[in-house]
């Protein structure tokens, strides 16, 4: 059993030269190095393998057995050593084969991957995506151990061990049915307080939210009485209902199926955020990837 401990990278690339040129003077020229030099790391090669490796010959040195088993396999093995050290390539999209891991809400996937999704498929045609439900308790070690590639996530509670980019500052819109009376202008405050409202809970069972902390601060509130877990089924409640809902603007479709006002009451916006961890900060396609995205929900506002 060879001692790799006893084995560097020098003395395989001597001997990967020695085993093609059968010359110590030619095998020197190549690697740029002394022949006394050469010769010196050949006997190493010869302790180490206990084999003479090359034997002199009537037209050079002649390999033994044990050299010709090792030609192939040595040249391989630092080939693959080469690739696998040398710089990274020019990320190019038609021939790349990512599968990318995206941890979002509904919501996050509606207002950021979807803008994005109509150049994702014409420019990387064999990339897939795969989209997570955000788990925030779980960011940073999903995203350390591999599982995740890319998370959304607003401002507050990101977690600083990741890289962070703004995408976009999100504010709340007063949303209903097409049609709906109380939504042909923006209401009064006393108004909105009696609509009913439905609210999205991540955690579930919720019946307050951001809306509610804006009106405490004026000594009112308003009837919460559906509140649901995804913004899908909220947004289709809206289209079917009188109930109303304040909303981040970008999940509104362009449709005519809902009305948009302003709220009557000003609810803080939110800063959307785009975190990754270092270990893909300079990867290729990585770049590509989050380049695509920041393009995409800068054209959609």
């Amino acid at each position: 059993m060879i001692n790799l401990h006893r084995l560097d990278l020098n003395l395989l690339m001597t001997l990967n030269v020695l085993l093609a040129e059968h010359n110590v003077t030619r095998a020197a020229q190549r690697l740029n190095l002394s022949q006394p030099s050469v010769s010196v790391q050949l006997a190493r090669l010869r302790e180490i393998f206990n084999d003479p490796l090359l034997l002199p010959g009537p037209r050079g040195m002649q390999p033994t057995a044990r050299a010709d088993a090792l030609r192939e396999p040595l040249r391989e093995a630092l080939e693959r050593l080469e690739q696998a050290v040398a710089p990274a390539s020019a990320f190019d999209p038609q021939l790349a084969a990512n599968t990318w891991r995206v941890s979002a809400t509904d919501y996050m996937a509606s207002a950021i991957l979807l803008p994005a999704m109509e150049t994702l498929r014409r420019q990387a045609p064999n990339t897939r995506l795969a989209v997570f439900e955000l788990n925030p308790a779980q960011i940073a070690r999903q995203a350390e151990r591999g599982d995740i590639d890319l998370v959304f996530h607003t401002r507050d509670g990101a977690p600083p061990s990741l890289h962070q980019r703004l995408l976009f500052r999100e504010r709340y819109v007063l949303a209903g049915r097409a049609g709906h009376p109380a939504l042909r202008r923006t209401p009064t405050l006393d108004a909105f307080c009696q609509l009913e409202h439905v609210i999205v809970s991540p955690d579930g069972g919720g019946f307050s939210a951001a809306t509610d902390t804006a009106l405490a601060r004026l000594g009112l509130s308003r009837r919460v009485v559906l509140s649901v877990p995804h913004f899908l089924f909220m947004l289709e409640t809206l289209a079917r209902t009188d109930l109303v809902a304040v909303v981040p603007e970008r999940l509104i479709p362009d449709a005519a199926m809902l009305q948009v006002v302003a709220p009557p009451v000003e609810v803080e916006g939110f800063d959307m955020l785009m975190l990754w961890h270092e270990r893909l900060h300079r990867d290729t396609g990585h770049q590509w990837l989050r380049q695509q995205l920041i393009r995409a929900v800068a054209d959609t506002r």
